[in-house]
């Protein structure tokens, strides 16, 4: 009876030790990654910024963004889906310079100090996540209604060009995103995650809209 249950303990343990050592592969693959697209969506971002590229404007922006993020995802299991996050974060460094030129021309400092706050944030609720082991789960129902309602007042402020309320979506956008970074982290390491490109999608997603975010909100309080 009891080498039966050393053996099924034995086992379970051995089972333990895979699943940690698959999560934290996944781990290191999408820091991995991310650090890649970060590199690679900063230097399209400083190159459109260099060439003064205009707006890409509302429509090729979210027709891009979708379209490559469909792609992306249907890619997700074979070699393309690393074209394709490439192709998505390249094309997010794109739409960003534009907005880069103009904060960089009027207050440098502004986009040095969001640079390092994104950072500070990712790095810290990142750490959390991973030392903690907690469950974020419960985060998901409040993400996805957060991230519709934000992106549809996103969508109301541009049309009636309200600072006010745009300002308010900032805000909004770096709650949802500083949860949205919690949330992936843990659920990568829980283990419900385990596709790299998938996971590493969400996470830069989270940090453009974080930086982007507090470059607006920075602005703001500085009156520029």
């Amino acid at each position: 009876m009891s080498s039966s249950v050393k053996v099924v303990t034995s086992a379970q343990q051995s089972q333990t030790f895979a699943q940690v050592g698959g999560y934290n592969k996944v781990l290191r693959n999408t820091y991995a990654l991310l650090s890649m697209t970060l590199l690679f969506s900063g230097l399209t971002a400083s190159i459109a910024a260099y060439f003064n590229m205009p707006p890409l404007g509302l429509i090729v922006t979210l027709v891009g963004y979708f379209g490559l993020l469909y792609l992306t995802n249907k890619t997700r299991d074979s070699a393309a889906g690393l074209l394709s996050i490439f192709a998505l974060t390249g094309f997010m460094g794109l739409t960003l310079g534009p907005m880069l030129s103009v904060y960089w021309a009027a207050a440098p400092a502004i986009v040095l100090k969001a640079a390092v706050t994104t950072a500070t944030v990712f790095a810290g609720l990142s750490a959390y996540a991973i030392l903690s082991k907690r469950d974020f789960s419960f985060m998901r129902s409040f993400l996805v209604v957060g991230v519709i309602v934000g992106f549809v007042t996103a969508l109301v402020a541009f049309f009636i060009e309200s600072s006010a309320l745009s300002l308010a979506v900032s805000a909004m956008f770096v709650v949802l995103m500083s949860a949205l970074i919690l949330y992936e982290t843990s659920n990568i390491v829980r283990g419900g995650e385990t596709n790299y490109i998938m996971a590493t999608v969400s996470l830069f997603v989270a940090v453009f809209n974080l930086f982007t975010s507090l470059m607006h909100l920075l602005g703001f309080t500085q009156s520029e």
